[in-house]
């Protein structure tokens, strides 16, 4: 075959495959349009009627025109009328007066942007993100802003397969750091492997937090500072933790003897060390949110459906009770409380 004639059959070879993926892109986007017409309306709320109450901040997973659009809940009403925002999100976080939005525009190439969002739900300034979008925080009082992004890798569930990165910027846009380049203390000596990673950021005040460091298959919960840029190991086999409001307890998800890729909720309580199992007995890959001092919160995804869902479910953080399911058609939950932050305003 002449040079000519490879050159004419790769290009066509090319110009097939392109076809295809972007007939399978179109083909997708009819089909989730087609479940989302057929599905029924849910009753809803402008975010005005929901303003000084405590309420649930999530993405919203339900069929419909608002699905992956950030909506509120009434916390006393979580069946109640959803107030949907006019963000559109993977996944979202949000304090008094600030929200921090991980979103993906799609098409033929996805690309993905991360934007904290001000008290009406629209952009307020554009973030550094470089990957696909994982976690995402906030501090208490929305000055500072945390975000995990997979730069290789897909998930969690292999350590050695997957590379992070984390940032931390302040709410005005001035970048803190990358916590891949904090010193990791284990044991009291430093880990330099080029395997290091850190994800799953959940802030104390405007310099300490936890988060969680992996490196040889292991991963830690550790605690962080911002001013010394160091960040020390207090435990083995915790990941994505999240500080309690009352600031006593940490919620994470540990492997343990499970198979890859699978969790168990737990608890660790920062005065004693000692270690609560939760209830919930289904692997769960979500960095949890405390709904009160007595229960979290989390996103698991559900089966079955046309378009890609899930709900978010509660349980109580002692060990006790059962799983109940919070708010259905949600994901990315996010608490915001009464006299929560500086402002004392609802985004």
């Amino acid at each position: 075959m002449s040079p000519r004639a490879r050159l004419a059959a790769l290009v066509a070879v090319i110009v097939v495959v392109t076809v295809g993926a972007g007939g399978y892109v179109l083909r997708e986007r009819a089909r989730q349009q087609a479940a989302a017409a057929g599905a029924p309306a849910a009753a809803t709320v402008e975010p005005a009627a929901l303003a000084g109450r405590p309420s649930l901040v999530f993405r919203n997973t339900a069929a419909g025109a608002g699905y992956g659009r950030v909506a509120l809940v009434a916390l006393d009403d979580p069946d109640g009328p959803r107030a949907f925002t006019p963000a559109e999100c993977e996944r979202v976080y949000a304090v008094a007066g600030a929200a921090v939005c991980l979103a993906a525009d799609r098409g033929l190439t996805t690309t993905y942007r991360a934007q904290l969002l001000g008290p009406d739900w629209t952009p307020v300034r554009d973030l550094p993100l470089n990957g696909l979008p994982s976690r995402a925080r906030l501090s208490r009082d929305g000055s500072l802003v945390a975000t995990t992004t997979f730069v290789y890798g897909h998930g969690y569930a292999d350590p050695g397969q997957f590379s992070t990165e984390t940032l931390v910027s302040r709410a005005d846009g001035t970048p803190v750091g990358n916590l891949e380049e904090f010193t990791l203390l284990v044991s009291g000596r430093p880990v330099n492997r080029a395997d290091k990673n850190l994800w799953g950021v959940t802030f104390v005040d405007g310099d300490q937090f936890y988060a969680t460091a992996a490196s040889g298959g292991t991963t830690w919960l550790v605690r962080g500072s911002l001013a010394q840029r160091r960040l020390t190991a207090l435990r083995q086999d915790a990941e994505c933790p999240s500080l309690s409001p009352d600031g006593t307890r940490v919620a994470f998800k540990k492997h343990g003897d499970l198979p890859p890729g699978q969790w168990r909720l737990a608890v660790h309580d920062l005065r004693t060390g000692a270690e609560t199992v939760l209830a919930e007995t289904r692997s769960v890959d979500d960095q949890v949110e405390w709904l009160d001092d007595d229960r979290v919160v989390y996103g698991l995804p559900r089966g079955g459906s046309a378009v890609a869902t899930s709900d978010v479910w509660a349980v109580p953080a002692d060990g006790s009770g059962q799983p109940r399911l919070l708010v259905p058609d949600a994901w990315s939950p996010a608490v915001l409380r009464a006299g929560q932050g500086e402002e004392g305003s609802t985004p």
